[in-house]
């Protein structure tokens, strides 16, 4: 059963480590929620550790650089661990060949290329047309506001032609502030319904949960699943991937999901109810925004 909380507060004493989604739950893709960062900043003054776990196919050090300019500051958090770091891995290693069909936003994602001095003997990765391509490399929609089948045509070649979608970023949809957008994991879904294999390394998928207790190994903390908390709001990504790592989780309801849980400042617990039936989710506790 579900437990609706009012405050991280609440039950951040029974826990060492907390995996933190960002988009929805820290920030909002535009400025950062004041309540949400003073949350994590008290629970690390207590003695925890924050790992931002995001489906991000930044580098983690993009990402520490975009929160700065949404006004998330450095003492919110102790490490990262990305999507995009745990993808750049695999591309680097070769999975999806050499001569790759990029789709984003270059000017956004081109980070995704720079060198992995961590791969020893990486693969020399070049990005070619789609006729040329020995595997995709999916950042994102070139076009976030488009429906994904508008890319129908071109991944009817790249079925025919066998190749594997690598997905930086498993997340359908996200919204950057009011607005809705599409991700890449809507591509790779579209991409596996018309037949072709999807590669993913961010939530819910094990990859990125294995990068985040690298991350605190890093740090010197190997902790037990029973003393980390997985936070966030994505119903299909943070808390199913904590579900299959048997950790526990705190659902934010006021983001992807808000209207149907019907949430305002809390969420309405019959409706909650409800959504978690139909989506066959359990996680330990809810709450409306984190704070």
């Amino acid at each position: 059963m579900t437990q609706i909380i009012n405050a991280l507060s609440d039950i951040s004493d029974r826990y060492d480590v907390l995996f933190v989604d960002l988009w929805g739950c820290v920030h909002d893709g535009v400025r950062a929620y004041p309540a949400a960062v003073a949350a994590l900043q008290a629970y690390r003054k207590g003695g925890g550790t924050v790992v931002l776990v995001t489906n991000s196919p930044k580098p983690r050090v993009g990402v520490a650089t975009q929160m700065r300019t949404f006004g998330v500051p450095d003492d919110a958090y102790d490490t990262i661990a990305t999507s995009g770091d745990s993808a750049r891995a695999a591309m680097f290693e070769g999975v999806v060949g050499e001569k790759v069909w990029f789709m984003g936003e270059w000017e956004r994602d081109h980070e995704f290329f720079e060198p992995m001095h961590v791969i020893h003997d990486p693969a020399p990765i070049t990005r070619v047309p789609l006729n040329e391509a020995e595997g995709i490399v999916c950042c994102g929609p070139f076009d976030p506001m488009a429906d994904p089948a508008v890319n129908r045509p071109e991944f009817l070649l790249a079925k025919t032609k066998g190749l594997k979608l690598l997905c930086a970023n498993p997340d359908i949809v996200v919204d950057r502030g009011e607005t809705r957008e599409w991700c890449a994991g809507a591509l790779a879904r579209l991409y596996t319904e018309m037949g072709g294999e999807s590669l993913y390394f961010g939530k819910p998928h094990p990859p990125i949960y294995d990068l985040a207790r690298r991350r605190l190994i890093e740090m010197g903390k190997d902790v037990p699943n029973a003393a980390i908390l997985a936070i966030g709001d994505g119903i299909h990504t943070d808390i199913a991937g904590a579900m299959g790592e048997d950790i526990d989780s705190l659902f934010i309801t006021g983001g992807l999901s808000a209207r149907d849980t019907q949430t305002t400042q809390q969420p309405d617990p019959q409706a909650l109810s409800a959504f978690l039936e139909t989506e066959k989710a359990a996680p330990s506790f809810a709450i409306g925004q984190l704070r």
